[in-house]
């Protein structure tokens, strides 16, 4: 069920204009791959890519062609239509979340500041081209970095912005205070 979720979450987005020149890329994998074909193998590169402005934006992309520059060009203009909002507080995430596509899981947890990013491979590289600064995660199951990439968007699409949080559960702009001294029936 997560896989068709973030299919659905990137399939109704709309495109962001992030500045081109803001826009920060990192290649996460390259992988060469071959096609066997009556005549004999064709030989291609595949390139995994994440573009984010360091302020909030990310996205990430797959390209393919025969000759690597032109794969990670393909996988940049791609990343740059995925680019997609993310709930921040201040230089880290808001709450805890888990991220699920396939076999691959990603635990991200706020980290107060100066802890720094303490991720590793695929997960570090959308954390630093989004702009989070500190962060811990942990990556689970499958080490698959398309998996992985996957898992840690469908994690940060789930944050959730506390205040819309208590808009919808009818708390308003309430004071800590009011609410408590109203429940206890004074």
């Amino acid at each position: 069920m997560p896989k068709q979720e973030l299919k659905d979450t990137l399939a109704v987005r709309r495109p962001l204009e992030a500045n081109a020149a803001n826009l920060k890329d990192q290649v996460v994998s390259i992988n060469r791959v071959t096609k066997v074909v009556k005549g004999g193998k064709n030989l291609s590169f595949s390139a995994l890519v994440v573009v984010g402005d360091q302020g909030g934006h990310a996205g990430f992309g797959m390209g393919k062609a025969r000759e690597v520059p032109m794969a990670i060009r393909k996988a940049i203009e791609q990343a740059k239509k995925n680019m997609v909002k993310l709930n921040l507080k201040g230089s880290t995430i808001p709450h805890q979340v888990v991220g699920y596509y396939g076999s691959g899981q990603v635990l991200l947890k706020p980290a107060p500041e100066g802890t720094g990013v303490i991720a590793g491979g695929p997960v570090r590289a959308v954390m630093e081209v989004a702009g989070i600064q500190n962060v811990l995660t942990k990556s689970l199951g499958t080490s698959n970095p398309h998996n992985v990439i996957k898992a840690t968007f469908d994690a940060l699409l789930h944050l959730k912005d506390a205040a819309k949080v208590a808009e919808s559960r009818g708390k308003g702009g309430a004071p800590a205070e009011e609410t408590a001294s109203s429940t206890t029936g004074a």
